[in-house]
């Protein structure tokens, strides 16, 4: 029987993140897959990154992660969103290859020692005395280990659906996990049913891109004239190689999907499963907003060297032959070819309030959930969940603290913290909103926050580190310059240049290339350390009030609350929040603030008695040392 430390099942991009992090933090790791050609795949939209979602790629990279690095090696266009709002909310984005992605994080995964790929479906997970200790295959192999990291994504009792035909299936063609489904029922963990889909594909070849842009029905969509890279590894800036394409939808088209609505399983009752607000299926779109007269689509590249385009903003589970009809009813689609349908996919999900914050299950110690099964949609939320995972699996394995961060140091803090907190009504989807210090936690400094607690871990690597350790050199150096430098303004006087920037028509890259202002910038950093510094002065004033109010949540987050508290026990607690904290069991009196339906008055009350609990326990340990 082969004895592993930890075992990450399935290989989408939470459970690539996860293997590689518990592997390069010193375990044995065996990794659960039907094949090895499926890993890291794009089944959805061929992109890394968005609003917010950038966000979490920049910080996954901060830590010592893949996705960073993958997509600026294999990314064919590259974009900086949100430009012309604050820095708050600048959030990259690139199309990838979708081939030369997946097979670049599979040669990472291949050339990274301590893994041993596990090829087969898996049976069901392996406890004794309540905590894992190993994993059966659907083949009837048994393997042997201390921790298992479930990153299934829309495989859990995942049924597909296009039009009438409905089939098992995690993703088109690939069987979905029933088994490991039913053990999670069997032992009563609390699930739901979510619904994700997909749009249909077209033949590269079968459309007139060109001519269509010369008759104003496509408008062309470029690259960045200067792409930033993703990764703060990377030693060049990335090159967009290629171009995405931009129509509308008309009445007309409109008009035909009302007439097949009834065909429709999200419509015509087929399909329970929630599906995602902020990411509607074109039927969603249609029928919810009936006043909308046109709604844009872009159609996408799948790679440099694919034959399909994806159809972004079409996502539909109609019959096929009506799925074609609505695609030749787009302008400039007249003539195109549908290589395969869209679908949906509905799967089984778990609620996250059943993990702690480091996404282990307070159920079955030793288990973490990471990705789709936790309830969110996208692969940058299931790689962020998948790192920290990883990492948390690896740190109990060895026997030492994880890696928990808070809502004030990055986005991957407010994620989870919303999971784990809240729980899942409908797939889980990051927003820039949903950060009370957004300014903080930008793009551009996601380094300077996290590669430390990075380093405190051992996840990041010492050539990482001590290219983090020149920025951050240069990042202070140039700090002081810009407070020693005079430069003139409007009214002829000179006053420091940090004292220019805070008005709002002074920006740093006009100073540098009067040659006002002398700073050291590096290459392909150059751009990334501008924006630190400029935002950093510009904005300091509402940088310094959110750090104090971080200071004011912190003293909160710092009071824990026992594993065991009995809720039960405190008087003034509702029978309604007696019960919403057993649901959570929230480790901190900061949790406990942010559960949905918590009064700030029972906080109040729980916090009294929380403290005195732990006073009494104190006392009760004095009394016994004496």
């Amino acid at each position: 029987m082969t004895k592993l430390d930890v075992i990450v099942i399935g290989a989408g991009h939470a459970g690539c993140e996860a293997a590689c992090a518990a592997a390069r933090l010193g375990c044995t790791v065996g990794l659960c897959t039907i094949s090895a050609d499926t890993v890291a795949l794009m089944p959805c939209n061929p992109a890394i990154g968005g609003t917010a979602k950038g966000h979490l790629v920049r910080e996954i990279d901060a830590l010592g992660g893949l996705m960073g690095q993958a997509i600026d090696a294999t990314g064919i266009q590259f974009k900086m969103l949100n430009r012309s709002r604050g820095p708050a909310v600048w959030s990259p984005r690139a199309q990838a290859d979708k081939a030369a992605y997946s097979a670049w994080v599979r040669q990472a995964l291949k050339s990274q020692p301590n893994i041993e790929w596990l090829l087969g479906r898996v049976g069901a997970i392996v406890t004794s005395g309540g905590r894992v200790v190993g994993l059966e295959t659907e083949e009837g192999r048994t393997f042997r280990c201390q921790a298992i990291i479930v990153t299934t994504g829309t495989f859990l009792n995942g049924v597909v659906h296009v039009g009438p035909e409905q089939r098992p299936a995690g993703r088109a063609g690939e069987p979905p996990s029933q088994r490991l489904a039913e053990w999670f029922r069997d032992r009563e963990f609390c699930r739901g049913r979510l619904k994700t889909g997909t749009p249909p594909r077209l033949l590269r070849q079968s459309i007139d891109f060109d001519e269509q842009v010369s008759h104003g029905v496509f408008h062309v969509e470029h690259g960045d004239a200067q792409p930033i890279p993703f990764s703060y590894m990377s030693e060049i800036a990335p090159t967009n190689r290629a171009a995405c394409h931009v129509l509308h939808t008309t009445p007309s088209v409109h008009a035909l999907l009302r007439a097949h609505i009834d065909e429709s399983p999200l419509y015509n009752g087929r399909i329970a499963g929630i599906g995602p607000r902020y990411c509607p299926s074109f039927e969603d779109k249609v029928m919810r907003f009936p006043d909308r007269e046109r709604h844009q689509i872009i159609l996408e590249p799948e790679g440099l060297t694919s034959d399909e385009i994806y159809v972004n903003g079409l996502s539909m589970s109609l019959p096929s032959h009506v799925q074609a009809d609505l695609v030749h009813a787009l302008p400039g689609l007249e003539s195109a070819r549908m290589v395969r349908p869209g679908y949906a996919v509905e799967y089984d999900f778990v609620q996250p309030t059943e993990l702690s914050a480091a996404l282990e299950s307070r159920r079955v110690p030793g288990l973490f959930l990471a990705g789709q099964i936790n309830g969110t949609s996208g692969y940058e939320e299931a790689a962020g969940q998948g790192l920290l995972a990883g990492i948390n699996a690896a740190c109990r394995v060895r026997g030492r603290s994880g890696l928990v961060l808070g809502r004030h140091e990055a986005y991957l803090g407010v994620m989870i913290d919303d999971l784990v907190t809240k729980g899942c009504l409908e797939p889980y989807r990051l927003f820039t909103s949903r950060a009370e210090h957004r300014l903080l936690l930008r793009t551009d400094n996601a380094d300077l926050r996290l590669t430390p607690r990075g380093r405190e871990v051992g996840l990041v690597s010492y050539e990482r580190w001590e290219r983090f350790q020149a920025r951050q050199s240069r990042f202070t150096g140039n700090l002081r310059t810009l407070k020693r430098t005079r430069v003139r303004i409007d009214s002829g006087a000179r006053i420091p240049a940090a004292q220019a920037l805070r008005r709002p028509d002074v920006h740093l890259s006009a100073l540098l290339a009067s040659g006002e202002v002398n700073l050291t910038l590096a290459g392909v950093d150059r751009l990334l350390d501008i924006a630190s510094l400029e935002t950093l002065v510009k904005y300091g004033g509402y940088l310094e009030r959110q750090e104090r109010a971080v200071l004011r949540a912190r003293r909160d987050e710092k009071r824990k609350i026992p594993p065991t508290f009995s809720y039960r026990g405190v008087p003034g607690l509702s029978h309604e929040m007696v019960q919403r904290f057993e649901e959570v069991r929230p480790e901190t009196l900061g949790q406990a603030s942010r559960i949905p339906g918590v009064t700030p008055a029972a906080v109040a009350v729980l916090g009294l008695f929380v403290e005195g609990s732990l006073a009494r326990r104190s006392n009760a340990r004095e009394r016994v040392t004496r």
